[in-house]
């Protein structure tokens, strides 16, 4: 099954309906009859996406939504609610409490299995980011207050019906309103793919009616450029009913709206992309945080080992390939542990960081530096013959034994380092690898630190 679907109704015939649609496209449909048992089940299921009827016999539907966004554990699931009533007043009352869509009874199946589709999609991407063992193991962070300084763009075929609209919303948003012609919001695109313009939270793509084909098209393009594709888009005009509508959603569209839509209406559910569209940008910045922390140490804010052994792999491959020499370096402090012993590790926190600002400040963009140890550093230098390793190794001995360490306390700290020196040979029809370099620059090392430390010692390895 692709997903957990919980229809929640209390007319039998309508679950036994949707049951059958959902399973017939492969969904794993669960049923309620009441308010309470959709909470229940929500919370111990943890269902992918609610279909909610307003009209439940012991709980209004406005307030089983309220109830659902307040738990952490279910605040995030996707709620459409569907209604054989759904008026002016209902409508809004749904999506003040929480409602991702309101589409009403009896629901075109084509537009709402498009729009489940639509949200699983956010739905999966949201849950890899988040990380769902966090909630359940009671990690979840609390709900971020809703942020009103979002950039909202209207987008029309006449600029006129754009600024009509935007003078609409104006009294309904708070947030910054832009009004743009198609080409401008192409061309604006365009420029926010090359860093020059600002990315818009939310286009509203508006129609005239004339040629719903150019709105899915605009939809399209706005979707496949990279610094707009995490914007949110709604769809407003006849692209918003029917099968169209099922269209723009397959085609990333995060809300489609009919024509009939009051202002009100829009801007609560303009309201709900921003909060979607922010919660998205929090998650992406949650996945680039863990990918850099799975290759960063977080104290020196080097490398560490996890990411130098691959990296430098791929520059002993790069050598074998081309022929030419490459140098490891295994740098270790001396005597680090008598650092941490007479004057805490707080100190010896402040030695390592201030040790590889010096380490970085003498090496080339293209080297590779990385923390391996507790003290222990790894330096590569690609394409390096032995004498250009043995200049480079020296400097990084002197930068570091030439200028005491000022602590935070002002106390300043003499600090040297034993440098173990490897160059593979380049000469031959092999190249040693990676590993073979490694274990040579360990034993020079080792060199090092039995001849009295502070010094450098080198060593030639053959494939």
């Amino acid at each position: 099954m692709s997903g957990r679907i919980l229809i929640v109704d209390d007319i039998a015939t309508n679950r036994i309906l949707y049951r059958a649609r959902l399973a017939a496209a492969f969904y794993d449909p669960q049923l309620a009859s009441t308010g309470a048992g959709c909470l229940a089940m929500a919370a111990e299921l943890r269902p992918d996406l609610i279909l909610l009827d307003l009209h439940l016999p012991d709980l209004p539907g406005h307030v089983v939504l309220r109830r659902l966004r307040a738990n952490p554990v279910t605040r995030d699931i996707p709620v459409i609610v569907l209604s054989a009533t759904a008026d002016r007043e209902s409508r809004l009352a749904a999506y003040a409490a929480g409602a991702d869509d309101v589409i009403g009874k009896p629901a075109n199946e084509a537009v709402l299995l498009a729009r489940v589709r639509n949200l699983l999609r956010a739905r999966a991407g949201a849950e890899f980011a988040a990380g769902e063992a966090m909630v359940a193991q009671g990690f979840a962070e609390p709900a971020a207050a809703f942020d009103r300084g979002a950039t909202v763009a209207v987008v029309a075929d006449r600029i006129d019906m754009a600024r009509q609209l935007q003078g609409d919303l104006a009294g309904e948003l708070g947030d910054r309103l832009l009004a743009l012609s198609r080409p401008q919001a192409l061309a604006d695109a365009a420029l926010a793919d090359a860093g020059l313009a600002g990315v818009p939270d939310v286009f509203i793509l508006q129609e005239d009616g004339s040629d719903t084909a150019s709105t899915l098209r605009l939809l399209s393009e706005l979707k496949s450029h990279q610094a707009t594709r995490h914007s949110a888009v709604c769809v407003l005009g006849r692209s918003g009913e029917g099968d169209e509508a099922a269209i723009a959603f397959d085609l990333g569209a995060d809300d489609v709206v009919g024509p009939d839509v009051s202002a009100a209406e829009l801007a609560l559910r303009t309201r709900s992309l921003i909060r979607r569209k922010r919660r998205g940008d929090q998650n992406r910045a949650r996945i680039e945080d863990g990918l850099r922390l799975a290759m960063v140490d977080p104290l020196t804010g080097l490398f560490n080992r996890r990411y130098a052994m691959p990296r430098l792999a791929a520059i002993a491959a790069r050598a074998a390939g081309t022929g030419t020499a490459f140098a490891v370096m295994v740098v270790d402090l001396d005597r680090f542990k008598l650092v941490n012993d007479q004057h805490g590790h707080g100190v010896g926190d402040q030695v390592l960081v201030e040790v590889s600002r010096r380490l970085t400040a003498n090496l080339r963009a293209g080297d590779l530096l990385a923390r391996i140890g507790g003290e222990e550093f790894l330096v590569a230098l690609p394409e390096a013959s032995m004498p250009l390793a043995r200049s480079v190794a020296e400097r990084l001995c002197q930068a570091i034994e030439e200028r005491p360490i000022r602590l935070a306390s002002g106390v300043l700290l003499a600090v040297t380092v034993s440098i173990g020196v490897a160059v593979s040979d380049g000469a031959g029809a092999r190249v040693a690898t990676a590993d073979q370099v490694v274990e040579a620059a360990d034993l020079a090392l080792l060199d090092s630190k039995g001849s009295g430390r502070n010094q450098v010692t080198f060593r030639l390895s053959a494939a």
